[in-house]
Order: structure tokens, then sequence, then C-alpha cells
């Protein structure tokens, strides 16, 4: 079964092939992913590797966290499933009522009927 590592402190220069072969050094690389910003496509900084075993994994954790590369010391480690996130309102299932439309045969705004 594979294992998902996140890698953190990633140079900028780096690249998903060069953070491939890195990883490729100490085990069987299934998947590459450096984060982009979306707007821009400069890299965010971090990443995730995919390795085809657990035991490879564990592998490449213990000899590549902390390592040097390109001026900035690696963090790796096991990825977290990636939790729920809400919108920028702080959300969840105590949104309250924050107004707008609301459908039906009223307009509202800000839960008010602005034609009465």
């Amino acid at each position: 079964m594979s294992i998902k590592l996140y890698v953190g402190n990633i140079s900028f220069n780096t690249t998903s092939q060069d953070l491939n072969d890195l990883f490729a050094t100490v085990g069987s690389v299934t998947s590459c992913d450096i984060i982009e910003d979306r707007e821009t496509g400069r890299s965010r900084g971090f990443g995730f590797v995919e390795m085809s075993s657990q035991a490879e994994g564990e592998n490449a954790v213990a000899q590549l966290n902390g390592k040097e590369i390109d001026g900035r010391e690696l963090r790796v480690n096991q990825a977290k499933p990636q939790e729920k996130r809400f919108g920028s309102g702080g959300g969840g299932s105590n949104r309250g009522d924050r107004g707008g439309y609301k459908g039906g045969s009223e307009t509202t705004f800000q839960g008010k009927n602005i034609f009465n």
C-alpha cells in the first residue's frame, strides 16, 4: 500500500522533477507534486510525494527530513488527510443568517423584506 508524504520548506527554485529525483534515491516514487499559487503559478513552498510502500515512505522520512536542499532544510512527514474547509465567513454549522436572497416570492436583503 502506498503512502503520501508532505514535503515542506521547499525552495521556490525546486521543480517537481527535482523533488521526484531526490525521493527516488530512497525508494519508488508513485507521484510527486509541488503546490503552486493558482494566480501566479509560483511554488507555494510545499508539495506531496507518494511512495509505493509504507516502508519506503518511512525510509524517506528518516533520510530526507531535515536534509538541506537549495539552501533550505526540508520538512518531510506523513501527509494528514485534508480537513474540511469552510468559506471566509468562518462557517461550519454555526453560520447563522447571513442575509441575501432567500428565494420564494419575496426579495430579501439581510433577512428583511425590502419591498414592504
